[in-house]
């Protein structure tokens, strides 16, 4: 299982959660969020996917980040279409790709509070590389909360997917109890319950949560 880490903003910090060795690192375009990424991404290691996520921005500005950053993963948490998906993966695939010869993974997400319908998903099927489940609240991620994650039992797909919203160190043993469903869960994706103020991501209870989950 792999492991994000978004809302990245302050250059410091993500040279330090950067040391931890997450899978991903993920920065946030959207104007109304407290995180909203503006600065540069400081050289990261290889083994990091740099990840950009956007809320309903146009394609050409999502083409525009991914040349200046050299992304890895485009994370799409608005209401984009499948047909938007289906173009915006023809441009990262294309002829004229921004970034060479490398795969860019695109990541849909889905925001869940007591139920979902999983029919949503069958339009996004061979678009994106993996669904994202959040939780749905007052702003696009970052809420601070779990979603009921019993939802997840009917989840229909193959499609690996990450689980997201509001998971910190207390819900450790929630994921442990989930890992043995055999769902096929990709990805964890930390954000504000790590965080000591917007952006700004505590690095001990990262190394904690890390050696916790995924000593083994």
């Amino acid at each position: 299982m792999k492991l994000k880490v978004c809302g990245m903003k302050y250059e410091e910090n993500i040279t330090a959660v950067a040391d931890l060795k997450p899978d991903y690192l993920g920065f946030i375009f959207y104007e109304k969020s407290p995180r909203n990424f503006e600065e540069d991404i400081s050289e990261l290691p290889d083994t990091i996917k740099k990840t950009g996520v956007f809320v309903d921005a146009s394609i050409n500005f999502i083409i525009e980040k991914v040349v200046k950053f050299g992304f890895n993963a485009i994370q799409l948490h608005g209401n984009e279409s499948p047909e938007y998906c289906q173009e915006l993966r023809n441009q990262l695939d294309g002829p004229q790709r921004p970034s060479g010869s490398r795969h860019i993974e695109v990541w849909k997400v889905f925001s869940i509070k007591d139920q979902f319908d999983f029919e949503i998903l069958k339009s996004y099927e061979g678009i994106v590389d993996y669904f994202l489940f959040d939780t749905k609240g007052k702003e696009k991620g970052g809420n601070g909360y779990t979603f009921d994650w019993r939802v997840l039992e009917n989840y229909p797909s193959t499609t690996p997917f990450i689980l997201s919203g509001g998971i910190g160190l207390n819900e450790i043993e929630k994921i442990k109890e989930i890992m043995k469903t055999g769902l096929p869960i990709y990805a964890l994706d930390v954000n504000s319950k790590f965080e000591t103020a917007p952006g700004l991501k505590n690095i001990e209870d990262l190394k904690e949560f890390k050696k916790q989950l995924f000593s083994n």
